[in-house]
């Protein structure tokens, strides 16, 4: 009995053990590819429009309001967009 309980005993050492490297890896993987998901994120962003681009989109924007071309509701929510 003795070699028994020294053998579910070792196999529960390994396998505890096997089970907190393989944590650790994953945990190390996710990292970097958070990273390089990150990085990527940056890498393909589109520049920000310049304030001159904002300032004439908004007229643009308001003059299709006024002649009725879009709603109060829709002018806002393209405002919010372009000023957000």
């Amino acid at each position: 009995m003795p070699g028994l309980l020294r053998g579910i005993a070792r196999t529960a050492i390994v396998a505890g053990t096997a089970k907190g490297v393989a944590n650790r890896v994953t945990r190390r993987q996710e990292g970097r590819w958070a990273r390089q998901d990150a990085e990527r994120a940056a890498e393909t962003a589109p520049p920000a429009p310049s304030q001159a681009d904002v300032l004439s989109q908004l007229r643009e924007l308001g003059q299709l309001r006024d002649q009725g071309v879009l709603t109060e509701a829709e002018f806002q929510a393209q405002k919010a967009r372009l000023l957000g």
